[in-house]
């Protein structure tokens, strides 16, 4: 995948603090292959989301705000944005578009690796699965020279958190149950919002207006705060999911671009049609507590540019607010 990026300097953090200022003043693809049935409860949709526009988004804390230079980022790069940013500190909030539906595409795989650590013994890690050529996905860097021997259940968690290896989040799903496991799973994290029908590559559609496979940025936010800082998994779990996030190896131009250098992150990605970007983060300022952030983002036509500088424009917004 191509993407159009943009350096995020220092002189961009400071030009981004004093917009702040002044306001206060005044894919990852696959091959087609079958999905599972759906297992989420309809009561769980949401209306269709609104084309990309200028309209008012999401409150913010104080749950009033208007973040001007978000809506100049949707209007800037023809996108529907979604934003959902906390200081775990001070409790300070960014809320743009934060309870609006998206498609999560493969930002699921921290989550069911988190589902997968839950449910199983820090030794069911070293459990072997095999699987076949059909269970191949186009994008398995990881699983398919792997084919003739398998990999246990944490080269798999590995593999779907850092490389985003669309086979290796089909069987960590496979092992769970199903998606509509993981769905259940977000909903024992307090999640009333996320819902999981499919599995890999239907996931990818992300066709506006659709309601399977798709989160807020809050939920999904709220989420990676509790299994990664929270008390969601045991610590030693905990650490092992964490070590697989600040590692991940896709989103070097995403929120890690948009934070400065030397600061810890640890994040999924995840990519889909109607040019779906997503990045979903915990990130360590060196003095401060961390910061959770969660960013989503659509197009309205389904074959749209990826421009990955969004998310980093977004990241360096949320960096500059909030510390």
């Amino acid at each position: 995948m191509t993407s159009s990026r943009r350096t995020i300097t220092r002189r961009t953090l400071l030009g981004t603090a004093a917009l702040v200022l002044l306001a206060g003043c005044t894919k990852d693809t696959e091959p087609t292959s079958a999905a599972s049935p759906s297992t989420a409860s309809p009561s769980t949709a949401a209306p269709s989301p609104p084309a990309p526009s200028a309209a008012a988004p999401s409150a913010a804390v104080g749950e009033g705000r208007r973040h001007r230079r978000l809506v100049e980022l949707e209007r800037e790069f023809g996108a529907r944005l979604g934003v959902y940013a906390l200081a775990t500190g001070t409790g300070v909030t960014i809320a743009h578009r934060a309870d609006e539906r998206f498609a999560f595409c493969s930002t699921f795989k921290g989550i069911a690796a988190a589902a997968v650590l839950h449910h199983r013994p820090m030794s069911y890690l070293d459990t072997v699965v095999r699987y076949t050529e059909g269970d191949l996905m186009k994008h398995s860097p990881v699983t398919r020279p792997k084919l003739g021997t398998g990999m246990t259940i944490r080269q798999l968690c590995d593999a779907a958190v850092r490389q985003s290896d669309g086979t290796a989040g089909n069987l960590l799903l496979r092992d769970l149950g199903g998606p509509g496991r993981l769905t259940a799973y977000a909903r024992g994290l307090g999640d009333t919002v996320t819902r999981m029908d499919r599995i890999e590559p239907a996931i990818t559609e992300a066709t506006p207006g659709d309601p399977r496979d798709t989160t807020s940025p809050r939920a999904f936010g709220t989420n990676y705060r509790k299994i990664v800082l929270g008390a969601a998994l045991p610590a030693d779990k905990r650490d092992f999911l964490r070590d697989l996030l600040e590692r991940n190896t896709t989103g070097d131009q995403r929120i890690r671009a948009g934070v400065p250098r030397g600061w810890r992150v640890a994040d999924k990605t995840g990519t889909g049609d109607y040019g779906t970007l997503n990045d979903i983060a915990v990130v360590w300022p060196p003095k401060s507590a961390p910061l959770m952030i969660s960013i989503m983002s659509s197009k309205a036509t389904k074959d749209a540019a990826y421009q990955q500088a969004l998310i980093a424009e977004a990241a360096a917004y949320a960096v500059a607010t909030l510390t």
